[in-house]
Formats: structure tokens, sequence, C-alpha cells
């Protein structure tokens, strides 16, 4: 059976196309979660808040994009507002998170082969949240801008500007301190 026609039995509140869907995407999105949330409880809490929503709007899904991108959109909402409402602070970023998703700025995120790991994610978490949720949104997911100014609900723009500003005080953030100045 077709990913469209399991869609519209959804849409027809059929548990057994929901559970179809269900099994084949809580995986991935609970690793979507895990990259926001602190803990494997609160990222499981926002999979099924986001699965819940996703089911209630299914009528909003028009297949411009694939029901997991749809999914993963709805997944990075949940976490972001549930850590806005507890002013919560992101968890740290695992070292396979670290790339570089596009080679224009391959020089502009390297950082001195002094700096740890440890020492990035601890930089990353000092940077205001607009910076950090547009820095692990374009880092971590892979979101362009314009998919970013959505989600964030910002104009592309200020995705840029905050992408280009959290780099910036990431950068000084790692800048090693050499006879007590940064160098």
């Amino acid at each position: 059976m077709s990913e469209s026609n399991i869609i519209e039995k959804c849409r027809q509140n059929n548990r057994v196309a929901q559970m179809h869907l269900y099994k084949q995407y809580c995986d991935g999105m609970f690793i979507v979660a895990m990259r926001f949330m602190k803990d494997a409880m609160e990222a499981e809490d926002m999979v099924q808040e986001a699965f819940i929503k996703a089911f209630s709007k299914l009528d909003q899904f028009k297949a411009e994009v694939t029901f997991g991108a749809w999914l993963k959109r709805i997944v990075i909402h949940k976490c972001i507002d549930t850590l806005k409402s507890k002013k919560q602070r992101l968890l740290e970023l695992e070292e396979v998170h670290l790339k570089v998703v596009d080679t224009n700025f391959e020089n502009e995120w390297l950082v001195e082969d002094t700096i740890t790991a440890e020492e990035v994610k601890d930089a990353i978490h000092k940077l205001p949240d607009k910076y950090r949720y547009v820095l692990m949104l374009y880092l971590m997911e892979g979101y362009d801008h314009q998919e970013i100014s959505d989600i964030l609900n910002i104009s592309e723009v200020a995705s840029r500007t905050q992408l280009s500003r959290g780099k910036s005080r990431l950068r000084e953030l790692l800048t090693p301190i050499k006879n007590g100045t940064r160098s």
C-alpha cells in the first residue's frame, strides 16, 4: 500500500493505518527530538505529541513535501515550543552532529585543533536561544534559510543574520585564551 493510501486511511481515523505510519516514523522522529530535549522521556513525549497533532491536522497535509518532512517539522516545533516555555537549555550536541552542511561555509566553521568537542558543546550552550536554534536547525537538521524562517516564524534575512551572528559569537567563544587574553 502506498504512503498516500495510508495517509488517506489515517484521515478517516483508521487506527491500523495510523499505527503503520507511527511505526514507520517514530524512531527517526525520536532521534530528532533527542537532539533538542534533555532526556529520552521528554523526547518520547515530544514525539507522541507530534503524532497526535499530525493525525489531528492531517487535513492540512498537502503532500507538497513528504509526510516524514512534514512530521519532522512538527516534532521540531514541539521541542522548541517546550524548551521556550520551560526556559530549558538545549541538549548538548554530540560530536557527530558537529558537521558542516554547506561547503561554501566550511572555512567559517573551522576551529583551532586544540579545541575539544566538549568546548564546542559548552560554547553552543552559551549562545542566546535565537542563535542556538538557527545554528542547530542549519547544522544538525540541514534546513535552509527558507525552511528555518518557516519553522521559527522569522524572515529569511533574520535567519541568515542570526546564523552569521551565531557563528561569530561561537568563534569568539572558541578563540583560545593565551596569556589572559583571547588571541
